[in-house]
């Protein structure tokens, strides 16, 4: 199976290995790594692992929303793309793809500068880090970005790196169900694909709103384990995009992403 094959079988909703290290205490397949919890903003990065991932991941700012943010990603002229997903040596790659929740809550910060100039900005499941990275470019104050994979924080620092932008603190460690930071605003995409981990980030968001009045904002494309969950009768839609023809062959035919707004009726309610 190549990994193209591979990328049909997340889009098909069979991520359950990397729900349960979201679900955990601690994710991060890299055993190299696997006692990293913060990357800090300027880190150096550890040359054998730069130098695999600027060989085998292609430099591309086409076929999405935010052609002003380039990034490192797997293509189809990466030999990766053909080769067995079992032989990437640093555990699942899902942030060498720029999923289609990220394209808009990206495109969405970058049309509107104010939602997050002069605020903190706290990027849940940054993958990438276009998201985070559209939050500099627009003038936020503080930006933290957060991801289980120890590589992502390596891969979101060489994209800080194209971008010619400061490098943003990046924490590697499960937040979901800790304490809420006071953050202004949460963002996060296409982070709805497992029923139990989908409930986990409910209920924590929830809890920020309520405690912090921290204000979410979730991108999606409309999968159908976001569309069906309870959060959905809740949430306000802000804008909805047209996919790049490229990003619709990739991710199986969708055709637009949506930013939502998280405004619970009730804070109190148990919903």
């Amino acid at each position: 199976m190549a990994f193209r094959d591979w990328k049909w079988l997340l889009l098909l909703g069979r991520q359950n290995t990397f729900a349960k290290a979201w679900r955990g205490r601690r994710g991060g397949p890299s055993l190299r790594w696997k006692r990293c919890c913060h990357w800090s903003a300027g880190k150096s990065l550890d040359p054998e692992v730069r130098a695999f991932l600027e060989e085998n991941t292609e430099v591309t700012s086409s076929g999405h929303l935010t052609p002003e943010i380039r990034l490192r990603l797997l293509t189809p002229r990466c030999k990766f793309w053909r080769e067995k997903p079992d032989l990437w040596p640093y555990g699942d790659p899902f942030w060498a793809i720029y999923w289609p929740g990220g394209q808009a809550l990206s495109r969405y910060i970058l049309d509107n500068p104010h939602v997050v100039k002069g605020r903190s900005v706290l990027d849940l499941g940054s993958g990438c880090g276009a998201t985070a990275i559209a939050a500099v470019m627009s003038g936020a104050s503080q930006v933290l970005a957060n991801d289980i994979d120890p590589i992502a924080g390596m891969a979101m620092t060489l994209n800080c790196e194209l971008n010619h932008v400061n490098p943003f603190p990046i924490t590697i460690k499960n937040i979901i169900n800790s304490e809420a930071g006071n953050w202004d605003l949460i963002v996060l995409g296409d982070m709805f694909y497992d029923e139990e981990l989908a409930d986990g980030l409910h209920d924590w968001l929830r809890k920020c709103i309520t405690t912090q009045q921290t204000e979410v904002l979730i991108g999606d494309p409309g999968r159908h384990q976001f569309s069906s969950h309870r959060i959905h009768s809740q949430l306000h839609k802000v804008i909805e995009y047209s996919l790049p023809e490229y990003t619709r062959r990739e991710n199986n035919g969708l055709t637009s992403s949506i930013v939502w707004s998280y405004q619970p009726s009730n804070s109190s309610e148990n919903c």
